[in-house]
């Protein structure tokens, strides 16, 4: 559910008080299963999660500083009462949680999160809790800053850099597939640093548009961030092929600084990934390897059964010999573009949150994928 958080500490709803004899106006979307799935045997409240580790999450954990805020909610540092260890608190206030969708968009998030093994760049879920208020994700904390602020932090950025990053990137596709998993939304504000550290691990953090997929099973529903998007996306007919396309985009991205498929509008950028040109011709691409550039095309390939696999993906030679990839630095305008884009998508990002709190559900769903 994008970046989501908690209410601060002390704000629980027994504080609440109701002036008089008025009624709180009663969320359309409490219903009788959710009260009944999670035994509480009252269905005027609304009850998220099918195992929640408690309901009380300040018994366990103090909720400290804010780490940043999302259209749900805010992500808090949480420390262990007990262990004094640190974690990051994705706590989702109720209210803002709209529809049936969003409501089980939380709730397959954290289903999601606890089915998949333990993996070195997937962040972990170390707790939930719901209360009558909020529901908080309690994770694995990574302070290592986003993907690109770190690439554009560094002076010395090449072909081998960008192949580490796709190899982390694309073991993390495979072992979604592997586990039944389509992530839907792969794209680099998702992958933050566990740490400052030079070797710092880099981890997917955000299944919030994930799903459950069987094999031959197919989607209709247009999810994700624009540029991302693959082809059948946009057409209603998909599987999971899309994050190998995802990863792509990625790809081309870490190489030249600006995405494939670029317009000024949602619309123009649908209709550029539609028609699936991509230019090698522009700066750097003189310079790229012809192997970086195969792999790009490959993964880019508009028919999902032509498609390269994750699995594929791994054995490409570029990937196969990433630390003989080229070391010489893609350049200034590389790390120029990137930063910019960064910067464009984080600015992009704060406008829809603010136009988010004066929409309509029926509004606020059509601009959901792209917080």
């Amino acid at each position: 559910m994008g970046n989501c958080c908690v209410t601060p500490t002390g704000a629980s709803s027994s504080q609440k008080k109701v002036k008089g004899k008025k009624k709180e106006k009663k969320n359309p979307f409490f219903g009788d299963d959710y009260a009944v799935t999670n035994g509480s045997g009252n269905a005027d409240k609304l009850w998220v999660l099918k195992e929640p580790t408690g309901r009380d999450i300040l018994a366990r954990y103090d909720l400290g500083r804010e780490l940043g805020r999302g259209e749900f909610g805010v992500t808090y540092l949480c420390t262990d009462i007990n262990t004094g260890e640190k974690f990051a608190c994705k706590s989702i206030s109720k209210k803002k949680l709209r529809t049936a969708v969003d409501i089980e968009d939380v709730r397959r998030e954290v289903e999601i999160m606890k089915h998949l093994p333990a993996h070195p760049n997937i962040v972990s879920l170390k707790a939930s809790y719901e209360d009558d208020s909020a529901v908080h994700i309690v994770m694995e904390l990574c302070e290592g800053g986003e993907l690109f602020d770190r690439i554009v932090a560094r002076g010395h950025y090449t072909e081998r850099a960008a192949a580490a990053v796709m190899r982390t990137i694309v073991e993390v596709v495979q072992m979604c597939r592997r586990h039944g998993v389509m992530h839907r939304d792969l794209k680099p504000e998702n992958f933050l640093f566990a740490n400052k550290k030079e070797t710092s691990a880099l981890k997917a953090i955000d299944f919030g548009l994930s799903v459950f997929f069987k094999p031959g099973e197919r989607f209709n529903e247009i999810v994700g961030s624009p540029y991302y998007m693959a082809p059948e996306v946009l057409k209603r007919n998909y599987g999971p092929e899309v994050d190998v396309w995802s990863a792509g985009v990625i790809l081309y991205i870490l190489l030249c600084g600006v995405p494939p498929f670029w317009a000024e509008t949602e619309q123009g950028v649908a209709q550029a990934i539609i028609r699936s040109v991509i230019d090698f011709k522009r700066d750097p691409w003189p310079r790229v390897s012809d192997n970086a550039k195969d792999l790009v095309m490959k993964m880019l390939n508009p028919d999902p059964k032509l498609r390269l696999t994750a699995q594929q993906v791994l054995e490409h030679p570029w990937i196969q010999n990433a630390k003989k990839a080229p070391n010489v630095p893609l350049g200034e305008t590389v790390r120029a573009r990137l930063k910019q884009f960064s910067v464009m998508n984080k600015l992009k990002k704060r406008a829809l949150r603010v136009i988010a709190e004066h929409l309509s559900v029926e509004e606020a769903a059509g601009i959901k994928g792209g917080l």
